[in-house]
């Protein structure tokens, strides 16, 4: 799906086959600066009380902000049609979980402001950060045309501070900081005041410009899930665009990855996502020796599940052996293709309460 233009289209392309597609409100007087997208995937009442969040601002009220919402495949739902009924809000259903960068490049194809403010479902948001997200827009438009991608401080459900910049992953730092938390793994610390520059924010609360994201071509459709928000951060250092943590608008990440145990599709996917990062940043040496190291864990733990008798975990960990070994010897278009296919075949065979919703946030 080409980014090259970013501009909603006048027809619907044959091969994204929308079930339901809403225009923004025509009656604003102008163009939103400020588009909200909102990937939902088994969601639907976090993604409905977030938007019913988003509509208090005056911005939204006034239509200097649109929301956009792609949804990758959840079961029908009676909030859809609310959704449909919202002004200044639109919706794109896909036939197929597509991926979490695939469902946000759609958005931002979809939407109209010059900016886009990408935004978990699982988000709580302050009183005036919608507000405080469009006066900082502004204030970049003026001061700071090459600021391309802005993070925010985020807060855990009990008011604790969350992370949510780091460094960016080397093998060395990768293996060290297994001694960590999970919590700090991918993070640091960063107690900033003020816009701060920093290597790379997390993508469950980014406020990208449009050129940046025009320039960098959207978010890399090979990574599924996860990584893809560290790849598009350094993709765009590269391309002399910076990247900033904006501690004075805060929100509130109910359920962050660290925070939750690790199943082992999550598993699966998280490997794969680290390992296509690596493959595209990493000396060659690097990224193979990783490859290597995780089919040995995938195996190690693969063996442990068999004698334990969890067949369906071990069966999982065989898939991530297999993903890591095609990826080792270069095959990593049948490493995608075996993901896609392990993805199908966990959502058939999953009640659609324990589906990949507990991943896609």
């Amino acid at each position: 799906m080409s980014l090259s233009t970013l501009s909603p289209p006048t027809q619907v392309p044959p091969n994204s086959k929308p079930q339901t597609v809403l225009a923004t409100d025509a009656e604003s007087s102008s163009s939103p600066q400020v588009s909200v997208v909102i990937v939902n995937y088994h969601q639907w009442g976090e993604t409905a009380d977030l938007i019913r969040q988003l509509g208090r601002s005056t911005s939204f009220a006034t239509g200097k902000v649109e929301i956009v919402v792609v949804d990758n495949h959840s079961p029908k739902n009676p909030i859809a049609g609310w959704l449909r009924r919202r002004r200044g809000v639109s919706l794109r259903r896909w036939s197929k979980n597509r991926g979490f960068a695939c469902a946000v490049n759609e958005g931002c194809r979809l939407s109209q402001g010059e900016w886009f403010l990408l935004l978990n479902s699982d988000m709580t948001i302050r009183e005036g950060f919608l507000d405080g997200v469009l006066a900082l827009a502004r204030r970049l438009d003026e001061e700071n045309p090459r600021m391309g991608i802005v993070g925010f401080q985020l807060r855990n459900s009990d008011g604790s501070r969350q992370w949510s910049t780091g460094p960016f992953p080397t093998l060395w730092g990768t293996l060290n900081r297994l001694v960590l938390p999970r919590s700090r793994r991918k993070y640091h610390a960063l107690r900033a005041r003020k816009l701060t520059h920093v290597s790379w924010v997390t993508g469950c609360c980014l406020l990208v410009r449009r050129e940046c994201m025009q320039d960098l071509g959207g978010l890399d459709q090979r990574f599924f899930l996860y990584y893809e928000d560290v790849d598009l951060c350094r993709r765009a250092r590269d391309r002399g665009w910076t990247v900033g943590y904006e501690p004075s608008l805060r929100v509130t990440h109910h359920r962050p990855l660290h925070s939750r145990s690790v199943a082992v599709p999550m598993r699966v996917l998280t490997r794969h996502a680290l390992l296509t990062y690596a493959s595209k940043h990493w000396p060659d040496w690097q990224f193979r020796l990783l490859a290597r190291i995780v089919e040995a864990e995938a195996m190690v733990r693969n063996q442990w599940k068999l004698w334990k008798g969890d067949y369906q975990k071990a069966d999982h960990l065989a898939v991530l052996k297999a993903i890591a070994s095609e990826m080792a010897t270069g095959n990593s278009k049948q490493a995608r293709r075996r993901l896609l296919h392990f993805i199908r075949k966990h959502e058939r065979n999953s009640a659609p309460e324990s589906c990949l919703q507990t991943i896609a946030q």
